[in-house]
C-alpha cells in the first residue's frame, strides 16, 4: 500500500509527458489524456482514503529514493499519508475533474489550449508533491514547480502588457517564499544536524529545547510563517492575489480560487507540532490572519472587479482559517478549507456567465441610484479599498526600489572590460577555494563575505540593467563563479561531486540560455532591456528553451543544481547571519533578473506592427 502513493505524482506527470507528443490542434486526444489523469487521480484518492481507515488511519510514510547522501546530508524524496492529506488529495483530485472538464469546453479552439493542459497536469503533479511531502525537501520541489506553473498561467496571454507584468510582480513574491523555505531548511538542518522527515518535527522542538537554541526554533518557525503567508497571499503580501487573476478563468479558479491559494495553510499545518507551544506564533499567525480578514473584506466589498472581488473574499477566509490553525482548531481547518475551495471553484467559473447576466439585465432594467449623504469614516474606508490600502505601492516603495536603486548606482560595472576581469577573477576564486582553500586565510570570514557580496552586486546590476541581454546573461554566470567561491572558502572541505551538481546544472543553463539569445540577436541586433521585444510570436521554441536556461540557472528542480543549492547551503554555519543574508539575497534577485530577460525578450507586446498588439490596459 505504502508503494500505492507514488501514484499521486506518477500519473498527472506522465499525462504531462504524453501531452507533449500532441498538437495543439488535437483538442480530443489532449481531452482525453487529462480526463484519464483526473479520474484516474479520483479513484486513486479515494481508495487510498478507504485503505488508510482500515488501517486505523495510522499515518503511512514510505520513502520512494535518495538521490545523494553523505556523512552530513541526506536528499531523500519522502512521501507521508496522514488526515491533512487525505482531505487536500480527495478535494483537489474533485477540484482537478471539475476544472479540467470545463476547460475542455473554455479552452476550445484556444491557440493555447495544449500549453493550458500542459500546465494544468504539471501543476497537478506539484500539488499531489506538496501534500505527499513527508520532508522539506520534497515538499520544496513541488513548491518550485508550482510556482513556476503559477508564473506560466498568470502570463498564459503572454502578447499583451499587464499579464506579463503581473506575472513578474507574482514570481517576485514566490521567490521570496521560496528562499525562505530554504532558509528553514538551512537551518534545521544545523539544528537537527540531519534531514528530518515531518514525522520528527514535535522531535526536533525538544531538540531545540533542550539544546537551549531557542534562537535557531524562533528562525525556523519566521522562515514557515513567511512563506506560508506569501503563498496563501495574507498581509502584506495580499495583492499579488488579484494581479494572478490575469490567466484564464479556468486557471484562476483551480490555482488561485481553490487549491494554490491554501498551500499557505497546508504549511502551518503540516509544522504545526514544530510551533504548537510557541505562543508568540500563535499571535504572530493570528494577527496576520485578522488583519488580512478584515483588510480584505473591506477591499473586496468596494472591487468592480468579479474576479478581484472573489480573490480578495478567498484571502479574507483564509485568514480565517490561519486563526484556527493557530487556535489548534485543525479539523475545522479542514472542514474550511474544503467548504472555501469548491465554493471559490464555482464562483469562478461561472463569473463569465453571471456577468454577462448582469450587464444584460442592467442595461433593461436600469434604475437611477438615490444619492445619500456618506459620513468621513465610510468615505475614507471606501477609498482605501479602492485603493486596496495602498498596499502596491508601499511593498514595491520600500521592498524592491531599495535594490533598484543600488543597482543603478553599480553603471561602472557596464564596462566589458570590468565584468571580463570579475569573470577571471570569480574563475581563480573558484579554482583557489577548491584546491587551497586551507591554505589561504579568510581573513576571519571576512573573505566569503567579500566575495558573497560581490556576487549580489553584479546580480543587482543585472536585475536593474537596460542595455544588452546578453550582457546581463553574462553578469548571472559571473555571479554564480563568486557564490560558488564564496562557500569553497567558508568550508573546510567540500566533496568535488557537490560542487559538480552545482556548476554543471548552471553552466549547461547558461549556455543554453546564450545560445537562445544569440539566435534573436542574428535575427534582430537590438535586445536591449529596456522595452518588450515578444519574440515569442516568431521564436516560440526558442523562447520554451529560454524559460528552461532562467530555470535551470536558479536551480530549479531540474537539473542536479537543485541538489548542489541545497547541499552549499548546509556550509554555511548557523552563526554567519551576514553571510546567509546576502545569499538569500543572491537568490531571490538571480531568479528575478534570469525571468525579467525572458520577458523582456520573448513576452510582452510586439514591437514590430506587423504582429496584432494588444492595448496595455487589456
Amino acid at each position: 500500500m505504502y508503494q500505492l502513493l507514488i501514484l499521486f505524482v506518477a500519473i498527472p506527470l506522465l499525462a504531462f509527458f504524453a501531452t507533449l507528443l500532441w498538437q495543439n490542434k488535437s483538442e480530443k486526444a489532449i481531452g482525453k489524456i487529462v480526463r484519464f489523469a483526473k479520474v484516474s487521480n479520483i479513484l486513486i484518492a479515494l481508495s487510498f482514503f478507504v485503505g488508510w481507515l482500515l488501517n486505523e488511519l495510522e499515518p503511512i510514510s514510505y520513502k520512494v529514493a535518495t538521490l545523494y547522501e553523505t556523512d552530513h546530508f541526506v536528499f531523500a524524496i519522502q512521501l507521508y499519508y496522514d488526515e491533512v492529506t487525505a482531505v487536500f488529495s480527495i478535494a483537489g483530485a474533485f477540484l482537478f475533474f471539475l476544472v479540467a472538464t470545463f476547460s475542455k469546453y473554455y479552452m476550445h479552439r484556444d491557440e493555447g489550449y495544449k500549453r493550458f493542459f500542459n500546465t494544468i497536469l504539471l501543476f497537478a503533479t506539484a500539488y499531489n508533491f506538496i501534500i505527499l511531502a513527508g520532508n522539506f525537501e520534497t515538499l520544496f520541489i513541488g513548491w518550485e514547480i508550482k510556482g513556476i506553473c503559477s508564473f506560466i498561467l498568470i502570463a498564459f496571454y503572454r502578447n499583451r502588457y499587464l499579464p506579463v507584468k503581473n506575472a513578474f510582480k507574482a514570481v517576485s513574491n514566490y521567490r521570496i517564499s521560496d528562499v525562505a523555505l530554504m532558509l528553514a531548511m538551512w537551518m534545521m538542518h544545523h539544528l537537527t544536524h540531519q534531514n528530518i522527515n515531518f514525522s520528527q518535527l514535535g522531535e526536533a522542538k525538544k531538540i531545540a529545547d533542550a539544546a537551549n537554541q531557542t534562537g535557531m526554533a524562533i528562525f525556523i518557525v519566521c522562515m514557515i510563517i513567511l512563506p506560508a503567508t506569501i503563498k496563501s497571499a495574507q498581509f502584506p503580501f495580499t495583492t499579488w492575489l488579484p494581479r494572478a487573476m490575469e490567466g484564464p478563468t479556468a486557471s484562476s479558479a483551480i490555482f488561485y480560487g481553490s487549491l494554490s491559494v491554501h498551500i499557505g495553510v497546508f504549511l502551518l499545518l503540516r509544522t504545526h507540532p514544530f510551533w504548537e507551544d510557541m505562543l508568540w506564533a500563535k499571535i504572530v499567525i493570528i494577527a496576520i490572519g485578522a488583519l488580512t480578514a478584515i483588510m480584505a473584506t473591506m477591499i473586496a466589498r468596494v472591487q468592480p472587479n468579479v474576479k478581484t472581488q472573489i480573490a480578495y473574499s478567498s484571502a479574507a477566509q483564509i485568514g480565517l482559517m490561519f486563526i484556527e490553525v493557530a487556535l489548534g482548531f485543525h479539523w475545522l481547518v479542514l472542514v474550511h478549507f474544503a467548504g472555501n475551495a469548491f465554493l471559490r471553484t464555482y464562483q469562478l467559473l461561472v463569473s463569465p456567465s453571471v456577468l454577462n447576466y448582469l450587464v444584460h439585465h442592467q442595461f433593461f432594467h436600469y434604475i437611477k441610484p438615490t444619492q445619500k449623504v456618506v459620513s468621513k469614516i465610510k468615505a475614507s474606508i471606501y477609498i482605501l479599498g479602492i485603493k486596496e490600502w495602498n498596499l502596491d505601492t508601499i511593498m514595491f516603495t520600500y521592498l524592491w526600489s531599495p535594490f533598484k536603486w543600488l543597482g543603478r548606482k553599480l553603471q561602472f560595472l557596464q564596462s566589458t572590460i570590468f565584468i571580463a576581469v570579475l569573470a577571471v577573477a570569480g574563475t581563480a576564486f573558484l579554482i583557489l577555494g577548491y584546491t587551497n582553500q586551507n591554505s589561504i586565510p579568510s581573513l576571519d570570514g571576512a573573505l566569503p563575505i567579500v566575495l558573497i557580496s560581490i556576487a549580489l552586486g553584479v546580480i543587482l546590476f543585472a536585475f536593474s540593467f537596460r542595455g544588452s541581454a546578453i550582457k546581463a546573461w553574462n553578469y548571472l554566470i559571473t555571479a554564480h563563479l563568486f557564490i560558488m567561491a564564496a562557500v569553497l572558502f567558508n568550508a573546510h572541505h567540500i566533496n568535488l561531486v557537490e560542487v559538480i551538481f552545482y556548476a554543471s546544472g548552471v553552466l549547461l543553463a547558461f549556455l543554453l540560455g546564450y545560445y537562445c539569445l544569440q539566435k534573436i540577436k542574428a535575427i534582430d541586433k537590438d535586445i536591449s532591456l529596456n522595452r518588450f521585444h515578444g519574440y515569442v510570436y516568431e521564436q516560440n521554441t526558442t523562447g520554451f528553451l529560454f524559460l528552461i536556461a532562467a530555470m535551470g540557472m536558479l536551480g530549479f528542480p531540474l537539473t542536479a543544481a537543485f541538489i548542489g543549492i541545497d547541499v552549499l547551503f548546509t556550509y554555511v554555519h548557523s552563526n554567519q547571519v551576514v553571510l546567509i543574508i546576502l545569499m538569500a539575497l543572491c537568490f531571490i534577485f538571480i531568479e528575478l533578473s534570469a525571468f525579467r530577460i525572458l520577458l523582456r525578450i520573448y513576452l510582452g507586446p510586439h514591437k514590430k506592427l506587423n504582429h496584432p498588439v494588444a492595448f496595455r490596459s487589456s
